[in-house]
């Protein structure tokens, strides 16, 4: 599953926000939100502000298999 598809998922369970509403709530235009949401082509930036606007927590790292360490 894709980081937008995700993000949809996201946008219904807040109470079926529209991709523009969460532009404004980032800060970037509704062209811009939708020209990453079709590329799902996000900063790690962006994922954060998106969390923050959606009032989520974005987690991002490695884990080694053979230790179970998380990176």
């Amino acid at each position: 599953m894709g980081m937008a598809e995700k993000i949809r998922i996201m946008l219904i369970k807040r109470g079926n926000i529209s991709e523009a509403e969460l532009a404004r709530r980032v800060g970037v235009s509704p062209q811009n939100m939708n020209n990453k949401m079709k590329r799902d082509n996000f900063t790690e930036a962006d994922l954060r502000k998106i969390a923050s606007a959606l009032d989520c927590e974005y987690e991002a790292g490695f884990r080694m298999k053979d230790t179970n360490e998380l990176i």
